[in-house]
């Protein structure tokens, strides 16, 4: 089998679950299959979004992000449940370990994709065979359907797994770029943004084929490094490596501090924590990720350390959001006594790119008050260029390393559980 690889090149897969928390549940409850089914939060309020939804969901309009409401007017039989992460981890566990057994080189990305470099298992067939294989051993033994793309690059495996869903496994040749993936628009293109793609509308460029071509200067001057490395995408250039030890990178970003002196007093407290909020926001927002979870630490004055966590249903990472949630938590844990040190710990984090904003209907009305911001701000960034003006916790230098390495994510969703355990120190 080994002619069937390159030579010189790699052979890369991408492993994208399909419908995953929806196809869990459908697992776990044969019952389910067949059905219209979403998970979402807040079921029991008309303001619930959803998370995810089955295909057969999909038929009626129903779509990741809706409102709930508005899902069950699309679809009034529609079976709505609640996330069941701790279900939802050990399918993911699973399904790693069937991909482990065909090489040592596979890079979680997140619970329900991964990348897999197997240009040294020849032995266990071609690429295809490779790649059928896997599929069905997830689906017979998960009951988990899988979509995979085969490529010689990182990107190119990710824009095939998801050119065939459900069930599809996709061949993306670099000599298929002008014809597969050159007609498409810009917003179809991995790493490409509506914002972004818009902002590429403005030097005349809306496909992939237009980005390919796209003078370097301009592209540069309007989007920074990421310009040239989306342009080298669009032209199916990519030297990232699957990489298995990125899974460990970093696990959490947190910030503690011993008070000056030992403090019972609500207020000072709620005061720290707000100051470690913004140290906490600052440092999430400069490695361009969000935390799924949160973890406060209470030290007492005859130390006794205690950590309460929360599995969150949106990934945050604004100083009001971790500090309303840490305020939340510290009421919850403390008892009364003096304080001595105060921690706040992100957990589970993940790339602002993977994370999805499930809005409420309060937060969707905050965000709406920001729009004439906004849109103020995205005119004169257009007009003067895009660091005229830049958001508290960012500045260019951290923002051209967070672009240029591409690895600030955690893939710790493969920590065992419970929370509790994980967040003591």
């Amino acid at each position: 089998m080994k002619e069937m690889y390159p030579k010189n090149g790699r052979v890369i897969l991408h492993v994208d679950m399909n419908s995953f928390y929806a196809s869990v549940e459908m697992a776990y409850d044969p019952e389910l299959k067949g059905k219209p089914l979403a998970i979402a939060g807040n079921v029991e309020e008309r303001r619930g979004i959803i998370v995810t939804c089955s295909y057969e969901a999909r038929k009626f309009g129903v779509k990741t992000t809706m409102p709930l409401w508005e899902a069950k007017k699309l679809c009034p039989q529609l079976v709505v449940m609640k996330p069941n992460f701790e279900r939802y981890r050990a399918a993911s566990t699973a399904m790693f370990e069937i991909l482990r057994q065909y090489t040592e080189l596979v890079e979680p990305v997140s619970i329900d994709e991964g990348y897999m470099d197997i240009t040294e298992s020849f032995s266990l067939g071609s690429p295809i065979e490779i790649a059928e294989s896997i599929q069905k051993r997830i689906l017979k033994q998960l009951d988990l359907p899988c979509s995979i793309g085969i490529a010689p690059n990182k990107f190119l495996a990710k824009t095939a797994s998801d050119m065939k869903k459900p069930l599809g496994i996709t061949i993306m040749r670099k000599r298929d770029i002008p014809t597969v993936l050159w007609p498409l628009n810009t917003d179809e293109m991995h790493g490409v943004g509506k914002k972004t793609a818009e902002k590429l509308q403005t030097i005349g460029i809306h496909t992939i084929g237009d980005l390919a071509k796209g003078n370097e200067i301009q592209l540069k001057s309007l989007l920074g490094i990421n310009g040239l490395r989306i342009k080298e995408r669009a032209n199916g250039i990519d030297f990232r490596l699957v990489d298995p030890e990125s899974v460990s990178e970093f696990k959490s970003i947190g910030n503690s501090t011993t008070l000056p002196r030992d403090i019972s007093n609500q207020q000072e407290l709620f005061q720290v924590l707000e100051g470690l909020s913004e140290t906490v926001s600052t440092r999430l927002r400069r490695k361009t990720v969000m935390a799924s979870a949160l973890a406060i630490t209470i030290r007492y004055k005859d130390r006794k350390t205690i950590s309460k966590s929360m599995k969150l249903l949106n990934p945050i990472n604004h100083q009001n959001d971790i500090s309303t949630i840490a305020k939340q938590l510290f009421l919850k844990a403390w008892n009364g006594d003096p304080v001595r040190l105060l921690g706040i710990t992100g957990n589970d984090l993940v790339e602002q790119d993977h994370a999805y904003k499930q809005l409420d209907l309060f937060s969707f009305e905050k965000d709406a008050k920001k729009e004439p911001l906004l849109k103020t701000l995205s005119s004169l960034r257009e007009k003067y260029g895009k660091n005229i003006i830049e958001s508290a916790g960012s500045n260019n230098n951290e923002q051209a390393e967070n672009i240029g390495t591409g690895t600030s994510f955690n893939k710790d969703f493969l920590r065992s559980f419970p929370e509790k355990k994980k967040d003591k120190h």
